[in-house]
Parts: C-alpha cells; structure tokens; sequence
C-alpha cells in the first residue's frame, strides 16, 4: 500500500508555530515587557491564541514518532500511551470545562493587578505565569482543534458556541476593561512607558486594543474554520449513509 505524502503545509505551519512561540520569549521583547504593558501584552497574545492553534494545525506528533529509533517507541512512547494513569488525567486535562477554567480562569487571574506586578518584577514568578499561559492555551486549543492523532473533545457544532464564548466573549471583556479603563490598573508600569514617549495609560490602552482585536480575530477565525470542518463532516458522513456503508 503506498504511503500519503506528508503535505508540506503542515510541516510550515508547524514550523510558524514554534517560531512564534521562540518570538515571544526572544530577550529583547523580555527587557521591554518590562517597561511597557502593550508588549508584556503581545507576549501573552503570541503565546495563548497565536502559537498553540499553529503547532496542533501542523499535526507534528505522527512525524516526530515515526522519526524517533523503534527502541524508544517500544519502551517510553508506548507504555506511555497505553497506560491507565497518564491517559486518565489527558482525558481529564482536555474535558472542555477544564480547559476552560484553566484557560479563562488562568488569564483573568494573571491579569489581577498584584499578580501582574508580580510576575513582571520577578523572573521566577514570569516564568510560571508564561508556563500557565501556553500550557493552558495547548489544552484550550485541543477542544476545538483535532491534533492527530488525539481528536477534539468536542462536536463540531458546539466548537463554534465554545470558541464564541470561552474565547472571544472573555476576550472581548477583558481587552475592553483594558482599553476603556480611565485609570492605571498596573503600578508597576506608572513611570516606565515615559522612556518610550508614552504615557501609561495610553500604553495599556494599546495593550488591551492588542488583546482585544488580534485575540478576536483569532477565535472568529477558528469559529469560521470550525464551521467548514462541520460542514464537510456532514457531507461526508450523508456519502457514507449514500453508500450503506454508516451504521445506523
């Protein structure tokens, strides 16, 4: 039986994926996220709505296993795989009300002023937060995205209410309260936007326009995308009642 190619689009989304992923932690956007909100906010664009959906849509699992030595499948990937445990809490981790809580959740808790300043003036507690962000952006975007050879936990048709809600409502909120806000909502931030010509305010009002509409276009682009993938499954599936071959 002769082998599909492996379409070279998935190998450059992919490719795009952890190229976004490497852009938002590069040094220099590190020194400036410092001193400016718009950019600590971009950081956090990349790594929850940008990166993740790139690296599932390249689907680089089947070619990353088939490139790792027979002996390492046989003894980790495996055993891994099959095991009770660990498919458990993957089951558990990817049910669409964990995700959520742990996506939405995490950012409106990140985003509490505090914890904010927290994470910008130690670089441990950074650290953690951009940890949570991407790790929870992986789990939220696994619901919606089918990343082979896992499937979405969810049916085509509630991908598009979950995408609505769970990302650009929230989305939506929280960029407003950001870009509306006639106050300063991080200290840390207070005399720093100066050094770049701009005053605080105005440097987390981009910040919050930033999350705001790349963030939206985002998730309406995944609800577009999940309305297509519904579409075809249903022509595919009427075919497959044509034929006699789905079982009632």
């Amino acid at each position: 039986m002769k082998r599909r190619r492996w379409p070279a689009w998935r190998t450059g989304v992919f490719f795009l994926g952890i190229a976004t992923f490497l852009a938002a932690l590069v040094p220099a956007l590190e020194i400036l996220a410092v001193d400016l909100f718009s950019v600590h906010m971009l950081q956090h664009v990349l790594l929850t709505t940008i990166a993740p959906p790139l690296l599932f849509i390249g689907e680089p699992v089947r070619p990353v296993l088939l490139g790792l030595p027979d002996s390492v499948r046989a003894r980790v990937v495996r055993p891994l795989a099959r095991s009770g445990p660990v498919r458990t809490v993957v089951h558990v981790l990817r049910h669409p009300l964990v995700a959520v809580l742990l996506f939405v959740g995490g950012v409106y808790l990140w985003h509490w002023p505090s914890l904010y300043d927290a994470a910008v003036e130690d670089a441990r507690v950074h650290v953690i937060e951009h940890a949570h962000f991407f790790g929870a952006a992986l789990l939220f975007w696994s619901v919606v995205i089918d990343p082979v050879p896992f499937r979405g936990t969810l049916p085509y048709a509630a991908r598009i209410l979950y995408l609505l809600l769970a990302g650009a409502a929230q989305n939506t909120l929280l960029g407003g309260i950001l870009s509306f806000s006639t106050r300063l909502l991080y200290p840390h931030y207070a005399d720093r936007a100066a050094r770049y010509g701009l005053d605080a305010l105005s440097d987390q009002r981009i910040g919050g326009a930033l999350m705001w509409v790349v963030g939206d276009a985002v998730f309406l682009l995944g609800v577009s995308l999940a309305f297509f993938r519904w579409l075809a499954y249903e022509e595919e599936t009427q075919r497959r009642r044509e034929r006699g071959t789905l079982r009632s």
